[in-house]
């Protein structure tokens, strides 16, 4: 491992003297926990298309595509014009203004379930939101999650990831924000059923593909099941579609799936690649967010909502101009058959090489598997009936570090996919593995 390490440190001196400067000024160096990384972070100087340069001058096959935000990969130049345009009219005008409307209606059109649209600035704003909806529609109060699946940061749902957690997952959040929430196995027909019988769930909220993107896959016929047991029991079904949304389809998830939900909360390529969020979803659930002439609506019943960089009009503009790109055909097509390519070619390497592992992927969204007899799709798709178990805590940085040396940056240690990746760049990620591949066989950390 110290030559794979060495390498890397050798490569990336001024990654290193940023990241010195940046500890006396962010807690660990960084400003998102995902950044961290030993024994530096890379700081990246450009990017286009489906590639970025760090400031040391290295060129990267770029997975992490803005953490999912890029499906049109970066810099598309119909984004980068429409934002300019829009900041040569003013960044903020505290206003109402015909790019926010162009934005919702863009939404509504693509969204399956949307009938009414209200913006966030990111996407734990949006599923904050739609729980907050969903117990003002319902007159209910708890909430039901599945283990592991991830909502944002705000505390009812960065709380506790399992039931069976003895303490929450983030230290600050008070204990009696769990007294509301519900954690039940992730595609357990039988436990989100029981959880449901009492009649008193406000909404069952999910990630469509499963945990963390699909690391830990969820078989469609489960969201169904979902839907229609939510539907029996006056539940709302909120599909977290953050990283899915327009990503999967043009209606991202719940077109793909044919999945009806009452709610959606999306962020991410909303905006373009710029901060926003939204929920969308039914009519007489979104205008509990209504002012009416009417006081005692306002004062007690109606859910009020702030936030001053809502619908700004750049991320408006980007938004609108990247969905409409993704509306018209062939973004998503593009990134789910590059995405197909590499894991096919993943997992013939480790065929070839008799690596221990494989890969798989969900639509543009690819995971790893790695440092154990591992099955290997049919196609693409996780088809095994075990839980893939992904790369041991030992190999992670190993890993990372040994394709950092050889130009693969991934998204933990999978990836997402851009509509810019082609041949060139899934041929460079594959070969990239096979230089990794032996990188750590020399050091011994892989059989």
């Amino acid at each position: 491992m110290s030559s794979i390490l060495e390498t890397f440190e050798a490569m990336h001196q001024g990654s290193r003297r940023l990241a010195e400067r940046a500890r006396r000024v962010f807690p660990s160096g960084v400003t998102h926990d995902i950044r961290a990384f030993a024994p530096w972070p890379i700081y990246v100087e450009r990017a286009a298309g489906a590639r970025k340069w760090d400031v040391d001058g290295n060129e990267y096959v770029d997975y992490i595509g803005g953490h999912g935000a890029l499906l049109l990969g970066h810099n598309r130049a119909e984004v980068v014009e429409a934002a300019q345009e829009a900041l040569g009219r003013g960044t903020h005008f505290g206003s109402s203004h015909e790019a926010e409307l162009e934005w919702g209606e863009q939404v509504i059109a693509m969204v399956p379930c949307g009938e009414r649209v209200r913006f966030t600035s990111s996407g734990t704003e949006a599923t904050m939101m739609a729980l907050r909806l969903a117990r003002a529609f319902t007159g209910r109060e708890r909430v039901v999650k599945l283990v592991e699946h991830f909502h944002g940061w705000h505390d009812l749902v960065v709380g506790r990831l399992r039931e069976d957690e003895a303490h929450p997952y983030s230290v600050g959040v008070p204990s009696g924000f769990y007294d509301s929430l519900t954690i039940v196995p992730s595609g357990d027909e039988a436990a989100l059923r029981e959880a449901l019988a009492p009649r008193d769930v406000a909404a069952v909220i999910v990630e469509p593909t499963g945990a963390h993107w699909g690391t830990h896959p969820l078989a469609p016929l489960y969201l169904q099941f979902a839907s229609e047991a939510c539907r029996e029991t006056g539940t709302l079904f909120v599909m977290d579609e953050v990283i899915t949304g327009f990503r999967m389809a043009p209606g991202g998830a719940q077109e793909r799936y044919g999945v009806r939900c009452d709610l959606s909360t999306h962020a991410k390529i909303l905006a373009g690649g710029l901060p926003g969020g939204c929920v969308t979803g039914r009519e007489d659930v979104i205008t509990m967010l209504e002012i009416r002439d009417d006081g005692e609506w306002n004062s007690t019943r109606r859910v009020t909502h702030q936030g001053t960089f809502n619908a700004t009009p750049v991320s408006a503009a980007a938004g609108t101009a990247a969905l409409r790109l993704i509306a018209r055909g062939g973004e998503t097509e593009r990134a789910d058959a590059a995405t197909a390519r590499l894991v096919r070619g993943l997992n013939s390497l480790f065929g070839e090489l008799s690596v221990p592992g494989s890969a798989w992927a969900v639509s543009s969204m690819w995971h790893l598997n790695l440092g154990y007899e591992a099955p290997r799709p049919t196609d693409v798709e996780w088809d095994a009936s075990e839980e893939p178990q992904g790369v041991p805590e030992r190999l992670v940085a190993p890993l990372k570090w040994a394709l950092f040396n050889h130009g693969v940056d991934l998204m933990n240690t999978g990836g997402m996919v851009s509509s810019a990746h082609g041949d060139e760049e899934i041929d460079q990620t594959v070969e990239a593995f096979r230089a990794a591949v032996g990188d750590l066989r020399a050091a011994g950390l892989l059989d």
